[in-house]
């Protein structure tokens, strides 16, 4: 089954995506954005690496583990290359230049003393994170403790998804289910709330457990319009990567020390925080407040900068989903779901998720469509040939969404996507397979380049007097590297004599005697005579019956006579002991 991920760009990722690029266009910068993981080929300090190997003029990062990514930004900033840290703070004593993002532990004392208003009475309150060893969520922590520090509100010991969406629902519903004296859940981090949402409702504990959620996800927002979730505390992360490509532009451009004379000495910039909750309150705004507030900040507080002839490139690090932007794998297909249904029947299915059957009630995308706000499922085949191979599933907040014109055009459009599937699956493999090759050819040129050095090394065996022994064919591409090698020992040795032992040469034939010549003569331009060993006698009768010119070179049968005719060139002499 090719499964596209729930939430391939959270709208987090999405609003730090769009303010970079947008600081990029206002500043005439080239913003390159990437979403990084922990490890593999796309880890966060791969892509830091790559940067500095392309020269890139600044890099903002959200680091994983901050600890980890420290290393790679030492070697940029010893690099020149400057960094500057968002969404989550770099370790004490770190090289980055700067963070730039919410103060973590002011917003979780703020989640605290929002679940305090909603617990007046006290309570048992769930957590749930990511990881408790990425900073900003220890901070959220630790200011929540603070908050609720010496009241009957009682922080549980959080639980952690490591960025799976499945997990943090697996774990939301065993925290709800094995403790009913659970009286609020906060959701450290985006996902995390959400997880909480779905599971209360599940359990039918819909709006009577208080949530207090990170981010305002479209999850978050379809269930703080439902009652689900009472309150978000959102980040301001269009600013943040906004504000990180314009100090990275300035830095670049004004250099590091006026542009970082005009930020707070702590360097760390707040972009603060919104509580946001359905209806304005003393404490917080409403949803529809934020959302216009929001626009409209996106248009203000920008800077137009000068055009620059080459566009300064900086390099934008996120934090990527645990699915990629397409998984294309085998995926067991639970019975008792949609897909299951759909994949089974090879034929469409709609549900209204109000009305429906109490079996449809039971399925999992059931459960997660009414958690955002839906009202209408539909699943619809992706059929090529005789196979099922996807389906597509779709919702709609309104009842009776889809009627039987409009799953006709589903399914039409459905047997199209499925063409496309198959055809980026074949991409895809056609892509890898090309990556690899690409990689064999360089790992192949790079052996050549080895094998090129080894079978022509130049070896100082006097004051004055070089060694270079040639091994294999003595082709034109060869030959070039051969001579500028020799060319570059003269002169860095000041040598007087060059033997070339051509012992181990496959054949001594015009051509090589072409290049043989050619090396003579670059050699007599700096002042130094080569002298030709190891003619085989085959090869010299084979010389002669072509009558091979090699000019004025001076030839000597053995490396021992061309040793002694080289020393008696620079003064020197050969001394027999017994």
């Amino acid at each position: 089954i090719h499964r596209a991920p729930r939430r391939p760009l959270t709208s987090f990722w999405n609003n730090v995506h769009e303010g970079a690029m947008l600081a990029g266009r206002d500043l005439g910068a080239e913003v390159q954005f990437e979403l990084g993981r922990a490890e593999g080929p796309m880890s966060q300090d791969r892509l830091i690496e790559e940067g500095i190997r392309r020269g890139v003029r600044g890099i903002a990062v959200a680091p994983i583990d901050s600890a980890a990514l420290e290393p790679s930004i030492r070697r940029a900033a010893e690099a020149g290359i400057p960094v500057v840290t968002i969404d989550a703070p770099p370790v004490e004593g770190t090289r980055a230049a700067l963070y730039i993002g919410t103060d973590n532990r002011a917003a979780g004392r703020l989640a605290g003393e929002l679940m305090l208003r909603l617990l007046p009475q006290g309570g048992a309150v769930a957590a749930q994170c990511i990881s408790t060893t990425v900073r900003n969520v220890h901070e959220r922590l630790e200011g929540f403790r603070e908050a609720v520090a010496g009241t009957s509100v009682r922080l549980e010991p959080p639980s952690e998804s490591h960025f799976e969406q499945a997990r943090a629902l697996d774990l939301a519903r065993v925290s709800l289910e094995s403790r009913p004296d659970i009286g609020g859940a906060f959701g450290v981090c985006s996902e995390n709330g959400p997880s909480f949402g779905v599971a209360s409702m599940e359990l039918g504990r819909g709006g009577a457990l208080k949530i207090v959620a990170f981010d305002l996800i479209t999850s978050t927002l379809a269930m703080l319009r439902d009652g689900v979730i009472h309150a978000a505390i959102v980040q301001r992360e269009h600013d943040m990567a906004y504000r990180a490509v314009q100090v990275l532009h300035d830095i670049a451009t004004r250099g590091a020390e006026a542009a970082l004379a005009e930020l707070p000495a702590s360097r760390v910039v707040d972009t603060g925080v919104d509580v946001v909750t359905v209806e304005r309150t003393p404490w917080s705004i409403s949803v529809a407040d934020h959302l216009a507030q929001s626009s409209a900040h996106r248009f203000g507080d920008r800077r137009l900068g000068e055009a620059h002839e080459r566009p300064l490139e900086l390099l934008v690090i996120g934090i990527a989903e645990t699915a990629r932007a397409s998984d294309d794998e085998e995926l067991p297909v639970e019975e008792a779901s949609v897909v299951g249904r759909v994949v089974r029947s090879s034929s469409s299915l709609v549900i209204d998720i109000d009305a429906g059957s109490s079996e449809h009630q039971r399925f999992p995308e059931v459960a997660e469509a009414r958690g955002n706000g839906a009202r209408t499922l539909v699943g619809v085949p992706l059929i090529s040939g005789d196979a099922v191979v996807g389906v597509l599933l779709l919702s709609s907040a309104r009842v009776d969404a889809c009627s039987a014109s409009d799953l006709a055009l589903l399914e039409r459009v459905a047997a199209v996507a499925a063409i496309v599937l198959e055809n980026a699956r074949l991409l895809s493999r056609l892509t890898e397979r090309t990556r690899e090759l690409e990689a064999l050819s360089r790992r192949q040129e790079a052996l050549f380049d080895t094998i090129a050095e080894l079978s022509s090394p130049v070896v100082p065996i006097a004051s004055g007097v070089l060694v270079m022994p040639i091994v294999g064919a003595l082709d034109a591409q060869r030959s070039g590297r051969f001579i500028e090698s020799m060319l570059r020992e003269i002169a860095e040795q000041k040598a007087r004599v060059v033997i070339v032992d051509v012992t181990g040469m496959a054949a001594v034939d015009a051509s090589a005697a072409s290049h043989l010549a050619q090396a003579a003569r670059a050699a007599a331009l700096l002042g130094s005579e080569v002298v030709l060993v190891g003619i085989a006698p085959e090869a010299a009768r084979l010389m002669v019956d072509q009558e091979l010119d090699l000019g004025d070179i001076v030839t000597r049968s053995t490396l021992e006579l061309g040793f002694s005719y080289a020393l008696r060139k620079t003064g020197g002499r050969v001394v027999y002991r017994t």
